[in-house]
């Protein structure tokens, strides 16, 4: 049975969307099934795959409303092994359309939990938000990793995630497990980057994973060509992250 995980933070530019993509193709070239599924209407997980979408893609959004089958709205993607749903621009208004739903916190759980059966990993990409589809990516979920940047402002709003995540677990999915705390864009020559590492150890020890995401000129420009860092260039600083932060996961579970 495979294990769904959330990747969430509701600060942006903390490197969720660039965990969920190379993650997801780190555990793909580690031969484990992988799903990506692209929650953030801004679509970076589907761009960074090299998936074009267009507005007869059917994706997420369709998924959350129940419109479409999980399998008929799943995408191959480049990766070896790895598999995505898409997100187009469209899924800004799914947060409208389900408000008045019953149990509009379980659409996204309703429509892949059969799915679990397939996938070794089916990772959710989350928007940079706290809002209803963050919500349904939380109440699907297994677990949730949470990017933290090694910046000035790290801590700023991690109580506030915090405390959603206990009131998911608390109204509707009392089986959610925090992964762990993903040290991201951490330089070492900066002072400030290890004083946020020292930080965060501090105050979270045990939930923060071993593996740190290095600050990495080609995580950056991976994106662009449409394709994971390890595809792009599988000798670089920020590939070797990636496995071993998969390997840090695969090990936990063996």
């Amino acid at each position: 049975m495979g294990k769904i995980i959330a990747i969430a933070n509701q600060k942006g530019g903390v490197g969720k969307t660039t965990t969920s993509v190379n993650l997801a193709a780190s555990l793909g070239v580690l031969e484990k099934k992988v799903l990506l599924i692209d929650a953030d209407p801004q679509a970076n997980a589907t761009s960074g795959l090299g998936i074009e979408v267009n507005s007869s893609t059917k994706g997420t959004y369709q998924l959350l409303e129940h419109s479409v089958a999980a399998e008929d709205v799943i995408v191959a993607t480049k990766s070896p092994n790895v598999e995505i749903i898409p997100a187009h621009i469209d899924l800004v208004a799914i947060e409208i359309e389900l408000v008045d739903k019953i149990d509009r916190e379980s659409m996204l759980k309703k429509a892949i939990s059969a799915l679990k059966k397939d996938y070794d990993y089916i990772l959710i990409d989350c928007a940079p938000s706290l809002g209803l589809i963050t919500m349904n990516a939380l109440t699907a979920a297994d677990s949730v990793i949470i990017p933290i940047q090694c910046e000035y402002y790290a801590l700023e709003g991690l109580g506030k995630l915090l405390n959603t995540i206990k009131s998911v677990q608390k109204i509707h999915n009392e089986d959610l497990d925090i992964e762990g705390l993903l040290l991201t864009m951490y330089d070492s020559r900066l002072r400030l980057s290890n004083q946020v590492v020292e930080e965060v150890k501090k105050h979270f020890d045990g939930m923060v994973f071993e593996t740190i995401i290095q600050r990495n000129v080609r995580l950056g420009e991976a994106p662009s060509h449409g394709e994971s860092i390890i595809s792009y260039d599988a000798g670089s600083k920020g590939a070797n992250n990636y496995l071993s932060l998969a390997n840090e996961l695969i090990e936990k579970y063996a």
